[in-house]
Protein backbone atom coordinates (compact mmCIF):
# COMPACT_ATOMS: atom_id res chain seq x y z
CA UNK A 1 0.00 0.00 0.00
CA UNK A 2 1.66 3.22 -1.11
CA UNK A 3 -1.07 5.72 -0.26
CA UNK A 4 -1.61 7.08 -3.76
CA UNK A 5 -4.79 5.20 -4.45
CA UNK A 6 -5.09 2.99 -1.40
CA UNK A 7 -5.32 5.57 1.35
CA UNK A 8 -5.82 5.34 5.06
CA UNK A 9 -7.58 7.66 7.43
CA UNK A 10 -9.62 7.85 10.57
CA UNK A 11 -12.78 5.76 11.00
CA UNK A 12 -16.11 7.03 9.72
CA UNK A 13 -19.68 7.00 11.02
CA UNK A 14 -20.60 3.61 9.55
CA UNK A 15 -17.98 1.79 11.61
CA UNK A 16 -19.07 -0.93 14.00
CA UNK A 17 -16.72 -2.09 16.72
CA UNK A 18 -14.88 -5.32 16.10
CA UNK A 19 -17.12 -6.69 13.39
CA UNK A 20 -15.45 -9.10 11.03
CA UNK A 21 -15.92 -9.61 7.31
CA UNK A 22 -14.62 -13.19 7.22
CA UNK A 23 -16.93 -15.60 9.01
CA UNK A 24 -15.09 -18.78 8.12
CA UNK A 25 -12.04 -19.74 6.14
CA UNK A 26 -11.74 -23.24 4.83
CA UNK A 27 -9.48 -24.97 2.39
CA UNK A 28 -11.83 -24.26 -0.51
CA UNK A 29 -14.39 -21.62 0.33
CA UNK A 30 -15.04 -18.76 2.71
CA UNK A 31 -18.06 -16.66 3.56
CA UNK A 32 -17.22 -12.98 3.21
CA UNK A 33 -19.44 -10.19 4.52
CA UNK A 34 -19.25 -6.84 2.77
CA UNK A 35 -20.96 -3.98 4.63
CA UNK A 36 -22.91 -1.24 2.86
CA UNK A 37 -23.33 2.37 3.97
CA UNK A 38 -26.69 1.60 5.62
CA UNK A 39 -24.99 -1.16 7.68
CA UNK A 40 -26.66 -3.98 5.78
CA UNK A 41 -24.48 -6.87 4.67
CA UNK A 42 -23.79 -8.56 1.36
CA UNK A 43 -22.72 -12.18 2.04
CA UNK A 44 -20.40 -13.70 -0.55
CA UNK A 45 -19.30 -17.33 -0.82
CA UNK A 46 -15.93 -17.19 -2.54
CA UNK A 47 -13.19 -19.61 -3.53
CA UNK A 48 -9.51 -19.00 -2.81
CA UNK A 49 -10.13 -15.97 -0.61
CA UNK A 50 -6.43 -15.31 0.19
CA UNK A 51 -5.66 -14.69 -3.48
CA UNK A 52 -8.80 -12.70 -4.39
CA UNK A 53 -8.25 -9.07 -5.33
CA UNK A 54 -10.36 -6.10 -4.33
CA UNK A 55 -11.43 -5.76 -7.98
CA UNK A 56 -12.81 -9.32 -8.00
CA UNK A 57 -14.72 -8.84 -4.75
CA UNK A 58 -15.97 -5.47 -5.99
CA UNK A 59 -17.35 -7.16 -9.09
CA UNK A 60 -19.05 -9.82 -6.97
CA UNK A 61 -20.79 -7.15 -4.86
CA UNK A 62 -21.96 -5.30 -7.97
CA UNK A 63 -23.43 -8.51 -9.39
CA UNK A 64 -25.33 -9.31 -6.19
CA UNK A 65 -26.72 -5.76 -5.96
CA UNK A 66 -27.28 -5.60 -9.75
CA UNK A 67 -25.54 -2.25 -9.99
CA UNK A 68 -24.78 -0.56 -13.34
CA UNK A 69 -21.28 -0.07 -14.72
CA UNK A 70 -20.92 3.39 -13.17
CA UNK A 71 -20.67 1.69 -9.76
CA UNK A 72 -17.23 0.41 -10.75
CA UNK A 73 -15.92 3.98 -10.56
CA UNK A 74 -18.31 5.40 -7.97
CA UNK A 75 -17.48 2.89 -5.23
CA UNK A 76 -14.42 1.21 -3.81
CA UNK A 77 -13.77 -1.46 -1.22
CA UNK A 78 -12.45 -0.24 2.12
CA UNK A 79 -10.96 -2.00 5.13
CA UNK A 80 -12.39 -0.21 8.17
CA UNK A 81 -12.06 -0.60 11.93
CA UNK A 82 -12.57 1.74 14.91
CA UNK A 83 -8.88 2.66 14.60
CA UNK A 84 -8.16 2.96 10.88
CA UNK A 85 -9.74 2.97 7.43
CA UNK A 86 -8.05 2.14 4.13
CA UNK A 87 -9.41 2.50 0.59
CA UNK A 88 -8.12 -0.47 -1.39
CA UNK A 89 -6.61 -0.41 -4.84
CA UNK A 90 -8.16 -2.88 -7.32
CA UNK A 91 -5.00 -4.99 -7.16
CA UNK A 92 -4.93 -5.19 -3.35
CA UNK A 93 -5.76 -8.54 -1.73
CA UNK A 94 -8.10 -7.74 1.18
CA UNK A 95 -7.49 -11.00 3.04
CA UNK A 96 -3.72 -10.48 3.09
CA UNK A 97 -4.07 -6.85 4.14
CA UNK A 98 -6.39 -7.98 6.92
CA UNK A 99 -3.69 -10.35 8.14
CA UNK A 100 -1.27 -7.41 8.21
CA UNK A 101 -3.73 -5.13 10.02
CA UNK A 102 -1.80 -4.89 13.29
CA UNK A 103 1.31 -3.82 11.40
CA UNK A 104 -0.70 -1.07 9.67
CA UNK A 105 -2.09 0.12 13.01
CA UNK A 106 1.37 0.30 14.56
CA UNK A 107 2.64 2.24 11.56
CA UNK A 108 -0.24 4.67 11.04
CA UNK A 109 -1.92 5.11 14.45
CA UNK A 110 -1.01 5.93 18.03
CA UNK A 111 -3.42 3.34 19.41
CA UNK A 112 -2.39 1.52 22.62
CA UNK A 113 -1.01 -1.99 22.21
CA UNK A 114 -4.09 -3.55 23.82
CA UNK A 115 -6.41 -1.80 21.35
CA UNK A 116 -4.19 -2.82 18.44
CA UNK A 117 -4.30 -6.46 19.55
CA UNK A 118 -8.12 -6.47 19.74
CA UNK A 119 -8.85 -4.47 16.58
CA UNK A 120 -10.28 -6.24 13.55
CA UNK A 121 -11.28 -4.64 10.22
CA UNK A 122 -14.46 -5.10 8.23
CA UNK A 123 -14.81 -4.89 4.46
CA UNK A 124 -17.01 -1.99 3.35
CA UNK A 125 -18.44 -0.84 0.01
CA UNK A 126 -18.04 2.94 0.03
CA UNK A 127 -17.78 5.97 -2.20
CA UNK A 128 -14.51 6.18 -4.11
CA UNK A 129 -12.48 9.22 -3.03
CA UNK A 130 -11.40 9.73 -6.66
CA UNK A 131 -14.94 9.83 -8.10
CA UNK A 132 -15.64 13.41 -9.27
CA UNK A 133 -18.76 15.20 -8.11
CA UNK A 134 -19.55 16.22 -11.69
CA UNK A 135 -19.92 12.52 -12.61
CA UNK A 136 -22.10 11.92 -9.59
CA UNK A 137 -24.56 14.42 -11.04
CA UNK A 138 -24.96 12.20 -14.11
CA UNK A 139 -26.11 9.13 -12.14
CA UNK A 140 -29.75 8.09 -12.49
CA UNK A 141 -29.73 4.56 -11.09
CA UNK A 142 -31.89 4.49 -7.95
CA UNK A 143 -29.75 2.02 -5.97
CA UNK A 144 -26.49 3.84 -6.68
CA UNK A 145 -28.11 7.12 -5.60
CA UNK A 146 -29.44 5.45 -2.47
CA UNK A 147 -26.02 4.11 -1.45
CA UNK A 148 -24.40 7.50 -2.00
CA UNK A 149 -27.20 9.16 -0.06
CA UNK A 150 -26.86 6.73 2.88
CA UNK A 151 -23.12 7.36 3.13
CA UNK A 152 -23.47 11.13 2.91
CA UNK A 153 -26.25 11.05 5.53
CA UNK A 154 -24.06 9.05 7.90
CA UNK A 155 -21.25 11.58 7.54
CA UNK A 156 -23.61 14.49 8.22
CA UNK A 157 -25.24 12.87 11.26
CA UNK A 158 -21.83 11.96 12.70
CA UNK A 159 -20.71 15.59 12.15
CA UNK A 160 -17.88 14.35 10.02
CA UNK A 161 -19.23 16.82 7.49
CA UNK A 162 -19.66 20.00 9.59
CA UNK A 163 -22.81 21.87 8.57
CA UNK A 164 -24.47 25.09 9.62
CA UNK A 165 -27.78 24.68 11.46
CA UNK A 166 -29.77 25.86 8.44
CA UNK A 167 -28.11 23.26 6.22
CA UNK A 168 -28.58 20.54 8.83
CA UNK A 169 -32.28 21.34 8.89
CA UNK A 170 -32.55 21.28 5.09
CA UNK A 171 -30.72 17.96 4.90
CA UNK A 172 -32.68 16.55 7.84
CA UNK A 173 -35.93 17.52 6.10
CA UNK A 174 -34.97 15.41 3.09
CA UNK A 175 -34.26 12.48 5.43
CA UNK A 176 -37.72 13.03 6.93
CA UNK A 177 -39.21 12.84 3.45
CA UNK A 178 -37.37 9.60 2.67
CA UNK A 179 -38.21 7.92 5.99
CA UNK A 180 -41.64 9.37 6.81
CA UNK A 181 -43.07 10.09 3.37
CA UNK A 182 -44.54 13.40 2.16
CA UNK A 183 -45.43 15.96 4.80
CA UNK A 184 -49.10 15.61 5.78
CA UNK A 185 -50.73 18.54 7.60
CA UNK A 186 -52.71 17.46 10.63
CA UNK A 187 -50.71 14.31 11.32
CA UNK A 188 -48.60 14.02 14.54
CA UNK A 189 -45.43 14.79 12.62
CA UNK A 190 -43.79 16.82 15.40
CA UNK A 191 -43.96 13.86 17.80
CA UNK A 192 -42.40 11.55 15.21
CA UNK A 193 -39.59 14.03 14.66
CA UNK A 194 -38.96 14.45 18.38
CA UNK A 195 -38.80 10.70 19.01
CA UNK A 196 -36.26 10.12 16.21
CA UNK A 197 -34.51 13.49 16.16
CA UNK A 198 -31.04 11.94 16.07
CA UNK A 199 -32.03 10.20 12.82
CA UNK A 200 -32.46 13.60 11.18
CA UNK A 201 -29.97 15.95 12.87
CA UNK A 202 -26.39 15.58 14.17
CA UNK A 203 -26.17 14.61 17.83
CA UNK A 204 -24.82 17.99 18.99
CA UNK A 205 -28.00 19.66 17.67
CA UNK A 206 -30.26 17.18 19.45
CA UNK A 207 -29.03 17.79 22.99
CA UNK A 208 -31.50 19.33 25.39
CA UNK A 209 -30.48 21.22 28.49
CA UNK A 210 -31.65 20.10 31.94
CA UNK A 211 -31.85 21.86 35.25
CA UNK A 212 -31.86 25.49 36.38
CA UNK A 213 -28.54 26.48 34.76
CA UNK A 214 -29.64 25.22 31.35
CA UNK A 215 -33.00 26.91 31.74
CA UNK A 216 -31.35 30.24 32.60
CA UNK A 217 -29.19 29.98 29.50
CA UNK A 218 -32.26 29.26 27.38
CA UNK A 219 -30.96 26.00 25.98
CA UNK A 220 -34.32 24.31 26.22
CA UNK A 221 -35.79 26.98 23.99
CA UNK A 222 -32.93 26.60 21.55
CA UNK A 223 -33.53 22.85 21.21
CA UNK A 224 -37.23 23.45 20.56
CA UNK A 225 -36.31 26.00 17.91
CA UNK A 226 -34.17 23.34 16.20
CA UNK A 227 -37.11 20.94 16.07
CA UNK A 228 -39.32 23.68 14.69
CA UNK A 229 -36.71 24.55 12.08
CA UNK A 230 -36.60 20.92 10.97
CA UNK A 231 -40.40 20.79 10.82
CA UNK A 232 -40.54 23.98 8.76
CA UNK A 233 -37.93 22.64 6.35
CA UNK A 234 -39.87 19.36 6.08
CA UNK A 235 -42.96 21.32 5.03
CA UNK A 236 -40.95 22.96 2.25
CA UNK A 237 -39.67 19.74 0.65
CA UNK A 238 -40.97 19.71 -2.90
CA UNK A 239 -42.65 16.67 -4.41
CA UNK A 240 -42.12 15.44 -7.96
CA UNK A 241 -45.35 15.57 -9.95
CA UNK A 242 -46.87 12.17 -10.58
CA UNK A 243 -44.34 10.28 -8.45
CA UNK A 244 -46.61 9.38 -5.54
CA UNK A 245 -47.90 6.23 -7.27
CA UNK A 246 -44.45 4.67 -7.20
CA UNK A 247 -42.99 5.28 -3.74
CA UNK A 248 -39.54 3.81 -4.37
CA UNK A 249 -39.09 5.60 -7.67
CA UNK A 250 -40.24 8.84 -6.05
CA UNK A 251 -37.33 8.71 -3.62
CA UNK A 252 -34.66 9.15 -6.29
CA UNK A 253 -35.21 12.93 -6.64
CA UNK A 254 -34.82 13.27 -2.86
CA UNK A 255 -31.63 11.20 -2.85
CA UNK A 256 -30.32 13.46 -5.59
CA UNK A 257 -31.42 16.62 -3.77
CA UNK A 258 -29.59 15.46 -0.65
CA UNK A 259 -26.39 14.80 -2.61
CA UNK A 260 -26.63 18.16 -4.40
CA UNK A 261 -26.91 19.89 -1.04
CA UNK A 262 -23.87 17.97 0.20
CA UNK A 263 -21.95 18.98 -2.92
CA UNK A 264 -22.01 22.53 -1.53
CA UNK A 265 -19.83 21.32 1.34
CA UNK A 266 -16.22 21.78 0.20
CA UNK A 267 -15.05 18.58 1.91
CA UNK A 268 -17.73 16.29 0.46
CA UNK A 269 -16.26 12.99 -0.73
CA UNK A 270 -13.00 13.43 1.18
CA UNK A 271 -10.79 10.85 2.81
CA UNK A 272 -10.33 11.74 6.48
CA UNK A 273 -7.17 11.53 8.56
CA UNK A 274 -6.46 12.12 12.21
CA UNK A 275 -3.90 14.61 13.47
CA UNK A 276 -3.12 17.34 15.97
CA UNK A 277 -2.06 20.97 15.61
CA UNK A 278 -0.53 23.46 18.02
CA UNK A 279 -2.91 25.78 19.83
CA UNK A 280 -2.13 29.50 19.76
CA UNK A 281 -0.28 30.57 22.91
CA UNK A 282 -2.66 32.10 25.44
CA UNK A 283 -2.44 33.74 28.81
CA UNK A 284 0.42 35.27 30.75
CA UNK A 285 2.46 32.07 30.58
CA UNK A 286 1.80 31.67 26.83
CA UNK A 287 0.54 28.15 27.30
CA UNK A 288 -0.54 26.41 24.15
CA UNK A 289 -0.82 22.64 23.89
CA UNK A 290 -2.36 20.76 21.00
CA UNK A 291 -5.87 20.18 19.67
CA UNK A 292 -7.18 17.17 17.69
CA UNK A 293 -8.15 17.81 14.08
CA UNK A 294 -9.47 15.89 11.11
CA UNK A 295 -7.72 16.46 7.81
CA UNK A 296 -10.11 16.05 4.87
CA UNK A 297 -8.48 15.53 1.46
CA UNK A 298 -10.51 15.39 -1.75
CA UNK A 299 -10.00 16.02 -5.45
CA UNK A 300 -10.55 19.72 -4.79
CA UNK A 301 -8.28 20.50 -1.86
CA UNK A 302 -7.44 20.11 1.82
CA UNK A 303 -9.53 21.06 4.85
CA UNK A 304 -8.41 21.01 8.47
CA UNK A 305 -11.42 20.53 10.76
CA UNK A 306 -11.58 21.04 14.53
CA UNK A 307 -12.63 17.62 15.83
CA UNK A 308 -14.31 19.01 18.96
CA UNK A 309 -15.87 22.25 17.77
CA UNK A 310 -17.03 20.73 14.45
CA UNK A 311 -15.95 23.63 12.26
CA UNK A 312 -13.32 24.27 9.60
CA UNK A 313 -10.05 25.82 10.73
CA UNK A 314 -8.41 25.97 7.30
CA UNK A 315 -9.61 25.25 3.77
CA UNK A 316 -7.23 25.37 0.80
CA UNK A 317 -7.54 24.49 -2.86
CA UNK A 318 -4.48 22.80 -4.30
CA UNK A 319 -3.65 26.01 -6.22
CA UNK A 320 -3.37 27.80 -2.88
CA UNK A 321 -0.86 25.62 -1.09
CA UNK A 322 2.46 23.86 -1.15
CA UNK A 323 3.20 20.94 1.13
CA UNK A 324 5.65 18.34 2.33
CA UNK A 325 5.98 15.78 5.10
CA UNK A 326 8.62 14.54 7.47
CA UNK A 327 8.78 10.94 8.65
CA UNK A 328 9.56 9.59 12.13
CA UNK A 329 12.99 8.53 10.84
CA UNK A 330 13.83 12.18 10.06
CA UNK A 331 12.38 13.87 13.11
CA UNK A 332 8.69 13.31 13.73
CA UNK A 333 5.76 12.44 11.50
CA UNK A 334 4.39 15.80 10.34
CA UNK A 335 2.41 17.14 7.38
CA UNK A 336 3.42 20.71 6.54
CA UNK A 337 0.98 23.01 4.74
CA UNK A 338 2.18 26.37 3.42
CA UNK A 339 -0.17 29.10 2.19
CA UNK A 340 -0.50 32.87 1.70
CA UNK A 341 -1.57 35.05 4.58
CA UNK A 342 -0.80 38.23 6.46
CA UNK A 343 0.73 39.10 9.81
CA UNK A 344 -0.49 42.39 11.24
CA UNK A 345 -1.17 43.62 7.71
CA UNK A 346 2.11 42.36 6.23
CA UNK A 347 1.90 39.70 3.47
CA UNK A 348 3.64 36.51 4.60
CA UNK A 349 3.69 32.82 3.87
CA UNK A 350 2.12 30.80 6.66
CA UNK A 351 3.30 27.34 7.63
CA UNK A 352 0.95 24.97 9.48
CA UNK A 353 2.36 21.92 11.22
CA UNK A 354 0.03 18.89 11.49
CA UNK A 355 1.33 16.13 13.74
CA UNK A 356 0.13 12.74 12.50
CA UNK A 357 1.48 9.25 11.96
CA UNK A 358 -0.56 9.36 8.73
CA UNK A 359 1.44 12.31 7.32
CA UNK A 360 3.04 10.12 4.66
CA UNK A 361 -0.38 8.91 3.52
CA UNK A 362 -1.80 12.42 3.43
CA UNK A 363 1.14 13.71 1.41
CA UNK A 364 0.83 10.86 -1.10
CA UNK A 365 -2.92 11.42 -1.46
CA UNK A 366 -2.45 15.16 -2.08
CA UNK A 367 0.12 14.38 -4.74
CA UNK A 368 -2.13 11.83 -6.44
CA UNK A 369 -5.16 14.15 -6.38
CA UNK A 370 -3.08 16.89 -8.00
CA UNK A 371 -1.90 14.46 -10.67
CA UNK A 372 -5.52 13.58 -11.41
CA UNK A 373 -6.54 17.26 -11.57
CA UNK A 374 -3.69 18.04 -13.97
CA UNK A 375 -4.59 15.06 -16.15
CA UNK A 376 -8.20 16.23 -16.48
CA UNK A 377 -7.47 19.98 -16.66
CA UNK A 378 -7.08 20.25 -20.46
CA UNK A 379 -10.51 18.70 -21.03
CA UNK A 380 -12.32 20.98 -18.62
CA UNK A 381 -12.63 24.12 -20.81
CA UNK A 382 -13.86 22.06 -23.77
CA UNK A 383 -16.46 20.33 -21.63
CA UNK A 384 -17.72 23.60 -20.21
CA UNK A 385 -17.87 25.18 -23.68
CA UNK A 386 -19.58 22.31 -25.45
CA UNK A 387 -21.47 20.72 -22.61
CA UNK A 388 -24.20 23.02 -21.26
CA UNK A 389 -26.90 21.22 -23.19
CA UNK A 390 -25.63 17.75 -22.38
CA UNK A 391 -25.20 18.64 -18.71
CA UNK A 392 -28.77 19.94 -18.63
CA UNK A 393 -27.74 22.80 -16.37
CA UNK A 394 -26.36 20.44 -13.73
CA UNK A 395 -22.75 21.61 -13.67
CA UNK A 396 -22.98 24.96 -11.83
CA UNK A 397 -24.32 23.80 -8.43
CA UNK A 398 -21.12 22.12 -7.18
CA UNK A 399 -19.00 25.20 -7.89
CA UNK A 400 -21.39 27.80 -6.52
CA UNK A 401 -21.76 28.06 -2.75
CA UNK A 402 -23.74 31.23 -2.01
CA UNK A 403 -25.35 29.84 1.14
CA UNK A 404 -21.95 28.87 2.50
CA UNK A 405 -20.76 32.49 2.51
CA UNK A 406 -22.88 33.41 5.53
CA UNK A 407 -20.89 35.06 8.28
CA UNK A 408 -19.56 32.60 10.84
CA UNK A 409 -20.32 29.54 8.69
CA UNK A 410 -18.73 26.36 10.03
CA UNK A 411 -17.20 25.75 6.58
CA UNK A 412 -15.27 29.05 6.53
CA UNK A 413 -11.60 29.10 7.53
CA UNK A 414 -10.68 30.32 11.02
CA UNK A 415 -7.03 31.15 10.48
CA UNK A 416 -7.04 33.25 13.65
CA UNK A 417 -7.47 30.00 15.60
CA UNK A 418 -4.30 28.52 14.12
CA UNK A 419 -0.77 28.64 15.46
CA UNK A 420 1.33 29.11 12.31
CA UNK A 421 4.95 29.89 11.58
CA UNK A 422 5.16 33.05 9.44
CA UNK A 423 8.19 33.78 7.26
CA UNK A 424 9.52 36.22 4.66
CA UNK A 425 12.61 36.06 2.47
CA UNK A 426 15.45 38.56 2.71
CA UNK A 427 18.20 38.04 0.15
CA UNK A 428 19.21 34.40 0.24
CA UNK A 429 18.06 33.86 3.82
CA UNK A 430 14.66 32.90 5.16
CA UNK A 431 13.86 34.92 8.25
CA UNK A 432 11.10 34.40 10.71
CA UNK A 433 8.68 37.21 11.34
CA UNK A 434 7.53 37.82 14.89
CA UNK A 435 5.95 35.35 14.71
CA UNK A 436 5.91 36.07 10.91
CA UNK A 437 7.38 34.25 7.31
CA UNK A 438 8.27 33.75 3.03
CA UNK A 439 9.92 31.89 0.16
CA UNK A 440 8.37 28.47 -0.16
CA UNK A 441 10.16 25.71 1.68
CA UNK A 442 8.54 23.18 -0.59
CA UNK A 443 8.80 22.50 -4.28
CA UNK A 444 5.73 20.25 -4.06
CA UNK A 445 2.81 22.35 -5.21
CA UNK A 446 0.26 22.52 -8.01
CA UNK A 447 1.83 24.22 -11.04
CA UNK A 448 -1.13 25.42 -13.09
CA UNK A 449 -1.28 28.62 -15.08
CA UNK A 450 -4.23 29.89 -13.10
CA UNK A 451 -2.78 28.95 -9.70
CA UNK A 452 -2.98 31.69 -7.10
CA UNK A 453 -0.19 30.61 -4.75
CA UNK A 454 2.88 32.88 -4.90
CA UNK A 455 5.99 33.39 -2.83
CA UNK A 456 5.71 36.53 -0.72
CA UNK A 457 8.43 39.15 -1.31
CA UNK A 458 9.78 41.08 1.69
CA UNK A 459 9.41 44.79 2.33
CA UNK A 460 12.16 47.04 3.69
CA UNK A 461 10.03 48.22 6.56
CA UNK A 462 9.23 44.71 7.78
CA UNK A 463 10.44 44.07 11.29
CA UNK A 464 12.68 41.01 11.37
CA UNK A 465 13.67 38.78 14.20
Amino acid sequence: MDGTEGNAGQPGPADRSHRSSVSSVGARAADVLVYLADDTMVPLAVENLPSLTAHELHQAVREVLQLPDVALDAFALWLVSPLLEVQLKPKHQPYKLGRQWQELLLRFTDAPDDDVAMDEPSLQFRRNVFFPKRRELQIHDKEVLRLLYEEAKGNVLAARYPCDVEDCEALGALVCRVQLGPYQPGQPTACALREKLDSFLPAHLCKRGHGLFAALRGRGTKAGTGEQGLLNAYRRVKEVAGSESEHEASLSPHYRAYLLKCHELPFYGSAFFHGEIDKPAQGFLHRGGQKPVSVAISLEGVHVIDSREKHVLLGLRFQELSWDHTSPEEEESVLWLEFDGDNEGTPVNKLLKIYSKQAELMSSLIEYCIELSQATEPATPQESAAGPASAAGSSPPPTQHPQLRRQGSVVCSRIQHLSTIDYVEEGEQIKRVKPKRSTSFFSRQLSLGQGSYAVVQPTESLEQG
